[in-house]
């Protein structure tokens, strides 16, 4: 790009706001500059009267941006618009996405030995002998170079990146990519690195990114791997519980190879990678002030009541032994009887669909026990660029044949989901706007094609299709017309596919009788009828809305009560526990829920 099309063409921008409770943190930001560095153009952040390069992880983070804050984002050159267009996209997702961690609620427990208060990272009970945390460091000659040894720390990280992209650990793998890529550009060497990430460490200390300090570990860890030097954890080979300052994300997989029953850190917050990799593996795990337990010591951690039990009695190991034994029976009842029937104490069977977004999670859900699955979102392939019809009629084959009760969602996107090769007009209120079924509209041949791959993956086998966000009888009507003639164009059999809507605008309360005669079936979406029921947007920074309310549980009973229908549903709502009792209560038969939820909503119905 030439010098004056660069400085003297027209900057695009456009105002973006945190509205995620852990801030604008580390994985998300890499995410963020991951994209950005796709496109030729400046690109910046403006916030607080500081100006900073988006497309280098260190930079952006240096705004320090929390909940609510605010700032501007900027782009010049040739690409400015598309790329302003698809970060603000991305950043929507960002945030929609990135789930506040939960502070698990303490149970009430008496012990008698001395108790030492923490926070609980992962629930569980561990009952093993004390042990101080000590490595060792190891040097093997091989020859590798350190700008070797930087390309296959790279190499290294995008694998892992890859091989978990399903889980929620993925974005940490790229986080640190992005991270020794900030470094990188600015080193020659493993000394220069070392003394860099030295002082980046030293500036982070005290600061609200201090957790930040043990991804910079973490990756100067991996270049020196490649270089021939390796870090051992000295632990014993018997049961024990590890306690230390801090571990690096890098060793939590190590860990799960050893006999550790649980851990204790000093150091870290519910937030940090090592903590969100500690809950993925499992691990009862706390943050708390060791200091006082004595090495070798048999020690109780109970994170359920976030207690270390030192000097335990003889009847605390028994209290925390039956505690043990009781999560244990519990995880293997549910995970052995993942694939029977789901029926209350008053033998009323209840179905249990999953939720899922791509293959993988299908394939998850059938591992878990899914009976079917309740809501497929199509969105997953509709991300950077469009996909062919091809790509879209493989992926749905291959979720049609895990299952013999599917229901598609047709492309739901608009308000807080945005795809960047969609153009929708710019709108004050988009989750009041262009969205769900009113694409037909808008986009018909983007639908059509969508129909025609569905259509075709089905190959004549029973299938369920819905449209979102339906507000009118006429809008259903018209859709499925839409379908209709699709398939027709297309010669393709839809007679056994069915249609129906979910429910989530309010006006479709007042229409059930009208909608029981041309729907087939009803999938309530709390997610989306509780923010239209309290008028609160659900991604607000500050307005949040009462799941639980008796007013999201009376519109559920509407559906139920007046539609001569099948209803099911698919929001969050479904795998809550607290709210099945009062779903099966009020005549819920179906929940479609998460793959991971499936066995412990199936168990959880059993005691309703």
């Amino acid at each position: 790009m030439g010098f004056f099309s660069r400085f003297f063409s027209k900057p695009v921008s456009t105002t973006l706001t945190v509205t995620s409770g852990n801030g604008f943190h580390l994985r998300p930001v890499a995410q963020f500059v991951n994209l950005a560095k796709n496109f030729s153009c400046e690109i910046t952040a403006i916030c607080n009267h500081k100006t900073v390069n988006a497309k280098t992880v260190n930079t952006l983070l240096s705004l320090g941006l929390e909940k609510e804050d605010s700032f501007e984002l900027q782009a010049q050159g040739k690409d400015a618009k598309e790329a302003v267009e698809k970060l603000e996209a991305l950043f929507t997702e960002l945030m929609q996405d990135d789930k506040e961690v939960e502070v698990l609620q303490k149970e009430d427990a008496v012990y008698e030995g001395k108790s030492i208060e923490g926070e609980i990272i992962s629930r569980g009970v561990a009952i093993a002998a004390a042990y101080r945390y000590r490595e060792r460091e190891n040097r093997t000659e091989n020859g590798v170079n350190f700008s070797e040894a930087l390309a296959d720390s790279f190499e290294e990280l995008d694998t892992l990146y890859r091989t978990h992209a399903q889980n929620e650990d993925a974005g940490i793998y790229l986080a640190q990519k992005e991270l020794l890529q900030a470094i990188a550009d600015q080193v020659d060497s493993l000394e220069a690195l070392e003394e860099t990430i030295g002082e980046e460490s030293a500036r982070l200390v005290g600061s609200k990114m201090e957790v930040k300090i043990t991804d910079y570990k973490d990756i100067l860890q991996r270049v020196k791997k490649q270089m021939g030097f390796s870090v051992e954890m000295l632990l014993p080979e018997t049961p024990f519980i590890l306690l230390a300052k801090d571990l690096l994300p890098s060793q939590i997989e190590l860990l799960q190879k050893t006999q550790v029953e649980g851990v204790v850190l000093k150091e870290t917050t519910l937030t940090s990678h090592t903590a969100i990799l500690l809950r993925g593996a499992g691990i009862p795990s706390l943050i708390a002030d060791y200091s006082d337990v004595k090495e070798k010591e048999k020690i109780i951690l109970d994170a359920h009541c976030g207690l270390i039990v030192t000097m335990p009695s003889e009847q605390d190991l028994q209290k925390a032994q039956k505690r043990q034994a009781d999560d244990l029976e519990q995880q293997h009842i549910a995970a052995d009887r993942r694939f029977e029937k789901a029926l209350t104490r008053g033998k009323k069977q209840i179905r249990v669909f999953a939720n899922v977004t791509d293959v993988h999670s299908a394939q998850t859900a059938k591992e878990q026990g899914a009976e079917g699955i309740g809501l497929l979102r199509t969105e997953f392939l509709f991300k950077e660029e469009k996909p062919s019809l091809e790509a879209q009629t493989e992926a749905y084959e291959a979720i049609f044949s895990l299952f013999d009760d599917v229901t598609v969602r047709t492309l739901d996107v608009g308000g807080d989901k945005k795809l960047p090769y969609l153009t929708l007009p710019k709108e004050e209120n988009p989750f009041l706007g262009i969205r769900g079924v009113r694409l037909f509209k808008t986009h018909p041949q983007l639908m059509e094609e969508q129909l025609h791959a569905i259509f075709a993956a089905a190959k004549g086998r029973p299938l369920k299709v819905m449209f979102p966000m339906v507000s009118t009888v006429d809008e259903f009507t018209e859709a499925k017309i839409f379908a209709e003639r699709t398939a027709e164009k297309h010669k393709l059999d839809i007679a056994s596919i069915r249609f129906g809507i979910m429910v989530e605008v309010p006006s479709v309360l007042f229409l059930i009788p009208d909608f029981n005669r041309v729907v087939d079936f009803y999938s309530i979406g709390t997610n989306d009828l509780t923010q239209y029921l309290f008028a609160i947007e659900r991604t607000h920074p500050s307005l949040k809305v009462d799941e639980h309310s008796p007013v999201v549980f009376d519109a559920i009973r509407t559906v139920i009560v007046q539609a001569d229908k099948p209803v099911s549903i698919c929001g969050e709502l479904a795998g809550d526990p607290e709210a099945i009792g009062t779903l099966l209560k009020i005549g819920m038969e179906t929940l479609s829920v998460s793959p991971k939820s499936i066995a412990t909503t199936k168990e959880e119905i059993r005691h309703v």
